[in-house]
């Protein structure tokens, strides 16, 4: 059986780790976690742990749930245009560390210059 001939399940019973792959059949990653807005019940997206990080898949763009896959409607060439940054504040935040500790040290430098003067 491949992922198009599986029954579809419903999002409340998706697992983490579950790959999602595009419409070109192209793996984006894996479910991290599935979100649901609770008040009116209803499926709200995914995240996904890609190579670049977590990214949010919205509800409009998950075409199909299976047990195995969940499919997107977009190809992975066009993956930028559809998912949204989710890493935490912490990732982002140590994926620029090395630009912050210049920033830091050019102030500094100023800061001894100007009290140089």
């Amino acid at each position: 059986m491949t992922g198009d001939e599986d029954p579809a399940i419903s999002y409340k019973v998706l697992r983490r780790g579950t790959p999602v792959r595009t419409a070109d059949g192209q793996v984006l990653g894996r479910v991290r976690r599935v979100h649901e807005a609770a008040r009116e019940n209803i499926f709200d997206g995914i995240d996904v742990d890609t190579k670049e990080g977590v990214r949010f898949v919205d509800a409009p763009e998950v075409a199909r749930i299976t047990e195995r896959q969940v499919t997107v409607t977009f190809a992975l060439a066009h993956a930028d245009d559809h998912v949204q940054d989710r890493g935490s504040p912490m990732a982002r935040r140590l994926r620029n560390a090395g630009t912050v500790r210049r920033a830091r040290r050019a102030g500094r430098e100023l800061r001894d210059r100007w009290d140089r003067r």
